[in-house]
């Protein structure tokens, strides 16, 4: 969570370069290695796919948009991460994107969406990954998050990444050894896309309720180890969790219903699947929650019980303490006529007559259960 909120500072003094840049009708200078995909750029990768296959070679984006408009059986996939504002910015103009989903691109912290817009659909969504830990402490990061924004086309699918838990290099490996998927065109990336990120929340939520239990099992232990703030701050930690998943299920719902004409009849029954392994997450993130609700209940109930028996202990010991008290004020008045300062025995007898006191109280005390 806290490279996150670095990475929204740091996009957000990009985007205030560029307002300033269009406002003093400059144009701020290209790196000549920008289109390249060198070091110096935000392109992963740049691939051409002729009827599920990918073709070989190289390409500049602008070059492979040419290639695959005039080929009826071609799309490309332009992968891009943490692109900069001028950069995004020259891709949209070659695509024709519009200019409020490219901003949405920019700023990379989007609730999960999906837009229609004239000739392509923005979509937007939130990746996570479960963070390992030795033991839950206050402090502890379990969920990081990522995002992932999707330009896509008749004839090309754009990929914006943001964030570690955003990889795509694996899934497209996996998309190009299966061309009869990638066959049906940018919809079919989207599609794995969307799978691959569901499958994720799945994996992360199982990790999240083994963590849970474990939560569990410490507050209701003898010891009673489970503090409070360890809860809050997986509470928080499930909050992101939530933020990431349960908005999704509108667009995958939108998806799946047949909503969004471009997407192939035979893709919107995988997007079902998807649909439903997405709605079972809800449903444990949820349970999660409650549970988590409880846990926290019970351990501010623990603690009240802690303070009560500690104030019933105090107040016993001041019961007893009190019997002495009382003696000594009483002799402390230095009465002439009373009838125990005169008596050899008087006293022991007094100490002997608090002690006996003290005793009987104290067993009193522990038989009621307040020390």
């Amino acid at each position: 969570m806290t490279r996150e909120r670095d990475q929204r500072d740091h996009r957000g003094l990009t985007r205030a370069l560029s307002a300033m840049t269009r406002i003093l009708g400059t144009t701020p200078p290209r790196h000549p290695s920008d289109r390249s995909g060198s070091m110096h750029s935000s392109i992963v990768d740049c691939a051409i796919y002729v009827n599920g296959r990918r073709k070989p070679g190289k390409w500049d984006y602008a070059e492979a948009l040419d290639m695959v408009r005039r080929d009826p059986g071609a799309f490309m996939w332009l992968g891009l991460h943490q692109p900069r504002a001028d950069e995004l910015e020259a891709i949209a103009e070659t695509f024709g994107l519009h200019e409020l989903p490219v901003e949405d691109a920019l700023q990379g912290y989007q609730r999960p969406k999906i837009e229609r817009y004239p000739a392509m659909t923005f979509a937007a969504l939130r990746t996570t990954r479960y963070v390992g830990h030795g033991e839950l402490t206050e402090t502890s990061e379990v969920v990081e998050t990522g995002h992932v924004m999707l330009f896509i086309g008749r004839d090309f699918v754009i990929t914006v990444r943001h964030g570690a838990p955003s990889e795509l290099k694996s899934l497209r490996a996996d998309l190009e050894s299966n061309p009869d998927q990638l066959a049906e065109g940018p919809w079919a990336v989207a599609h794995r896309i969307y799978d691959r990120i569901v499958d994720s929340y799945v994996a992360t939520a199982a990790q999240i309720e083994l963590d849970i239990d474990q939560l569990e099992d410490s507050v209701f232990a003898t010891d009673r180890q489970g503090s409070i703030q360890r809860i809050y701050q997986f509470k928080r930690e499930l909050v992101e969790f939530k933020r990431a998943v349960l908005p999704l299920q509108r667009p995958v719902a939108d998806i799946a219903g047949g909503h969004i004409a471009d997407v192939p009849v035979e893709l919107k029954l995988y997007f079902r699947d998807v649909n439903d392994n997405l709605n079972r997450t809800v449903d444990q993130v949820t349970s999660f929650d409650d549970l988590l609700n409880s846990i926290l209940q019970a351990r501010l109930a623990q603690v009240t019980v802690d303070q009560n028996d500690d104030m019933r202990k105090i107040a016993a010991w001041a019961g007893i303490a009190a019997v002495w008290t009382a003696v000594a004020g009483i002799y402390g008045m230095n009465f002439e006529f009373m009838p125990e300062l005169h008596w050899r025995y008087g006293y022991p007898a007094v100490l002997g007559i608090s002690l006996v006191a003290s005793i009987i109280l104290y067993r009193q005390f522990r038989k009621s259960g307040w020390l």
